[in-house]
């Protein structure tokens, strides 16, 4: 499986049926395990042996999907939770205590900023965020002792700033710091963050993963490899006395990341994913290849279109050779993803008038699935943001972020075009 290109993983990984077992992974819709002895049981509390006893923590299908998620990535581990942002907290909140501080780029998801600079800071953490150009010298200086990780969106919601990975990766290696990456919008398929330097990777799985719209979820993954001995994480050097006194850089040395986050925080939160949604994200995982080049092909042609009409006044696509960050995307993509922006002559009301106008395309509250939909950050998924905030997340009043599905792109081109042309008659 190690020399299996992505497209066989997707398919493949995670699970291989024994002889006359289920082709496809089984829904193990259960929340407890039959053992036959005490000691078993005991050796699950402990961390003694693998297995499953109680779904919060681990489950078969589960594990599947994370298996999955893990060989895609290129990791030595996943774990998967019930959502993508709870995938962003635990990840941060696996190695950060109270009074402890993050380095955070500012373009980040506006439910993210909100998550890291509001509710994660009345738990305690502190955060800088910083420019997606921020310079090197410049986190060199924000870097302090107390300093726990660097984060960051490899495709940022909704501005499309291609994270420079390879820059942020030795910023924060050279202090000791892990650098975690969420991937959810290029997903594996079209960049794998661990190969230009990223330690731990997050996704939010309802989106282009599961592809579908149908099921909720996140996943962590943990390249393996990082020093979490180096004294800057005391928690993964110290006797755990939960687990009477185990020590994960010890007991783990494969993956001390992947097992403390499951072996705390899923355990004391109870936030796994439910075998359901990991089941239906598992089978549309393994479609994820296909749909991502319709996505970005589909986006690709729609952004050019757009480009030409008159009533637009700007377009936002990775993929278009007159984009800022097309060099970066052409650096580390395979593809600019099915996400595009632009903007209405005519402002926010036409921009309105504009998606009340289309049949194809619809307003939702989504992104990244098959379906074709249209969403105004500023008033909608970023509306608890300040206009300072707004500018440093890239988020323009008259920002009109279109999910490009997997429909025709002549329907498509049509369907932009008769409402554009609606807002220009109003």
């Amino acid at each position: 499986m190690a020399n299996w290109k992505l497209e066989t993983l997707a398919v493949q990984a995670g699970y291989t049926p024994e002889n006359g077992a289920p082709r496809v992974v089984p829904i193990t819709q259960s929340t407890t395990y039959k053992y036959d002895d005490a000691q078993s049981v005991a050796d699950l509390f402990d961390l003694k042996r693998e297995g499953f006893f109680y779904t919060r923590l681990a489950n078969p299908t589960v594990d599947c999907f994370e298996k999955k998620i893990a060989a895609m990535e290129g990791g030595v581990a996943a774990v998967a939770t019930s959502s993508g942002q709870n995938a962003n907290a635990l990840a941060l909140l696996n190695i950060a205590r109270s009074g402890d501080h993050i380095i955070a780029v500012s373009s980040l998801y506006g439910g993210t900023v909100t998550l890291f600079a509001n509710t994660l800071k009345k738990a305690g953490l502190e955060f800088s965020f910083v420019p997606p150009e921020v310079t090197l010298a410049e986190i060199d200086a924000l870097v302090r002792p107390n300093t726990r990780a660097i984060f960051a969106e490899m495709l940022a919601n909704p501005a499309l700033i291609v994270l420079d990975i390879e820059k942020m990766a030795a910023a924060a290696h050279k202090h000791g710091l892990p650098l975690i990456v969420d991937n959810t919008f290029p997903t594996p398929f079209l960049c794998q963050p661990f190969q230009y330097g990223a330690d731990i990777v997050t996704h939010s799985t309802s989106k282009y993963i599961e592809g579908h719209a149908t099921s909720i979820g996140g996943m962590v993954v943990e390249k393996g490899g990082f020093d979490w001995s180096n004294g800057r994480f005391p928690d993964f050097v110290e006797p755990d006395a939960s687990y009477h006194g185990l020590i994960y850089t010890r007991d783990f040395k494969a993956c001390p990341y992947s097992v403390k986050l499951r072996a705390q925080w899923i355990r004391d939160l109870g936030s796994p994913m439910m075998p359901f949604n990991a089941f239906m994200s598992m089978v549309g995982c393994e479609t994820l290849h296909v749909r991502m080049e319709r996505h970005c092909f589909n986006a690709q042609k729609l952004a050019e279109h757009l480009e030409q009409h008159p009533m637009v006044s700007w377009v936002n696509y990775p993929g278009l050779p007159a984009s800022p960050q097309h060099a970066m995307a052409q650096k580390y993509l395979r593809g600019a993803s099915g996400v595009l922006c632009f903007g209405v002559k005519g402002g926010a009301k036409a921009g309105e008038i504009v998606m009340n106008s289309l049949k194809v395309a619809a307003i939702a509250v989504h992104v990244a699935d098959l379906r074709t939909c249209v969403l105004h950050p500023a008033s909608m998924t970023h509306r608890q943001l300040n206009e300072q905030e707004l500018a440093a997340a890239g988020v323009s009043s008259d920002l009109i972020r279109v999910s490009v599905g997997l429909e025709h792109i002549d329907d498509l081109c049509a369907d932009f075009d008769q409402a554009l042309d609606k807002a220009g008659k109003a």
